[in-house]
C-alpha cells in the first residue's frame, strides 16, 4: 500500500533536436549548419529542425516555402526513419538497465519511473545524469533531462536546459516554478488556448492559480481541470510502461498546434511508417483504419475505415489516412495530437489475443 505522502522520483528524457542531430552525426559535412529534415519540394514541410536552423524561427511542420523564406541558406535533407527507429531502439535499450517503468511519448522522449530501479540508486538526479552520458557514449547524441515528482514538472523541467542539459524541480519547489512561468509554455496548452488564456487576462500559472475551477471548464471544457490541477503543480498520472494491445498504434503530441492540411500529412507520415514497419515485421495485418485526432482544446475525435480484408501495403494505407484527414476539413481550431492505429487484426497472433501496440 502507498503511503499518503510517497513521493514518486520521474525522468523526462528528450532527445536534442533528435532527426537533425542524427543528420548532423552521420553527416559532418552538416554539422553547424542550419538544417531541416523534410522535403524543400512541392507542398513539403520539415519533419525536424537543427538548433542551428531554429534561431531563424525554422520549427517542425512548418511549410518548407515558409522556412526557407525565414532562412534562405536552410539544408534540406530527406528523413530515414528507420535510422531514427534503430538509434531510438539503443536508447530504450539504456533506459531498461534502469527501471522496467518506460513511457514512451515518441521516438525522441520517454518519462521513466525511477522510484525504485534497478541499480538501487537513490539520486533521480544522478540517474538521469548516468542516462545522458550513456547516451553521447554509446549514440554520440545529446539529450535533456528532467527530474520532478511528477510527469508534469519533469516535461516542463526538460526544457529548462536544453540542449544538452537538465534541471530539477523539488517537491517544495513546484508550486514556486510553476507560478512564474507563462502559460504557453505549460506542456499541454497550446498557442491557440495560451491565446484564449491571455484573453480572459490568465498569463502566467499565478494568475491561472488564481481562476475557480468553474470558470475554467465554462471556458476549456474537460481540459479546464486538467489546467486547475497543473496549476497547482499537481499532477498523479503514473509512468504508464508499454502495454499491450490487440492493435497496432502509433501516436504523437505536437509542440505546435498544427492547422493547415500539409502539416497533418506530414505528421501523420511518422506514425505510418511506424505502424506499416511493425505490419512488415510481424506479418500482421488489420482491416480497421482508425485516425485520432485531439484538438487544442483536448477535445478528441476518431475517424474510422474498414475494408474486407487486411490493409495490403503502406500506399493504401497513407491513402486511408489521407482521405480521413481530408474529412476534418476546414478545421475550426488546431490540432495537437495526431494517431494511427490498425485493428481488426486477421492474422493467428491476434486471434490467440496477443496483443501488440507501438508507440512513436
Amino acid at each position: 500500500m502507498v503511503a499518503a505522502d510517497f513521493i514518486r522520483k520521474i525522468i523526462h528524457l528528450d532527445m536534442d533536436a533528435f532527426y537533425a542531430s542524427v543528420e548532423q552525426r552521420d553527416h559532418p559535412e552538416l554539422r553547424g549548419k542550419p538544417l531541416a529534415v523534410g522535403s524543400a519540394q512541392g507542398r513539403g514541410v520539415v519533419a525536424a529542425a537543427s538548433y542551428e536552423a531554429r534561431q531563424y524561427g525554422v520549427r517542425s511542420a512548418m511549410p518548407s516555402a515558409t522556412a526557407l523564406r525565414k532562412c534562405p541558406e536552410l539544408l534540406f535533407v530527406p528523413p530515414r526513419f528507420s535510422v531514427y527507429k534503430e538509434v531510438s531502439r539503443q536508447i530504450r535499450a539504456i533506459f531498461a538497465e534502469y527501471t522496467p517503468l518506460i513511457e514512451p511519448v515518441s521516438l525522441d522522449e520517454a518519462y521513466l519511473d525511477v522510484t525504485e530501479n534497478l541499480k538501487g540508486i537513490a539520486s533521480a538526479t544522478q540517474i538521469a545524469r548516468e542516462i545522458r552520458a550513456r547516451i553521447l557514449a554509446e549514440t554520440s547524441l545529446t539529450a535533456s533531462a528532467g527530474i520532478s515528482y511528477n510527469k508534469f514538472l519533469a516535461k516542463l523541467a526538460s526544457d529548462y536546459r536544453k540542449p544538452n542539459g537538465q534541471f530539477v524541480v523539488r517537491p517544495e519547489q513546484g508550486l514556486g516554478f510553476v507560478e512564474g512561468l507563462a502559460v504557453g509554455q505549460f506542456h499541454g496548452v497550446g498557442p491557440v488556448t495560451a491565446a484564449r488564456m491571455n484573453q480572459l487576462g490568465i498569463f502566467t500559472g499565478a494568475d491561472l492559480r488564481a481562476q475557480p475551477v468553474e470558470l475554467l471548464h465554462q471556458h476549456f471544457g474537460k481540459a479546464g481541470r486538467y489546467y486547475h490541477a497543473i496549476a497547482r503543480a499537481e499532477d498523479h498520472r503514473p509512468v504508464v510502461a508499454d502495454r499491450l494491445r490487440k492493435s497496432m498504434g502509433s501516436e504523437n503530441t505536437f509542440a505546435e498546434d498544427l492547422t493547415q492540411f500539409p502539416e497533418l500529412l506530414a505528421g501523420l507520415q511518422p506514425l505510418i511508417e511506424d505502424v506499416w514497419e511493425y505490419c512488415q515485421r510481424s506479418g500482421i495485418r488489420g482491416r480497421t483504419v482508425t485516425l485520432k485526432v485531439k484538438f487544442a482544446d483536448f477535445q478528441q475525435i476518431t475517424r474510422s475505415r474498414s475494408g474486407v480484408g487486411g490493409v495490403p501495403s503502406q500506399t493504401v494505407l497513407e491513402r486511408i489516412c489521407r482521405e480521413l484527414v481530408e474529412g476534418l476539413f476546414p478545421l475550426e481550431k488546431g490540432v495537437r495530437l495526431l494517431g494511427v492505429t490498425l485493428s481488426n487484426l486477421d492474422n493467428e497472433q491476434a486471434t490467440a489475443g496477443r496483443q501488440l501496440t507501438l508507440n512513436f
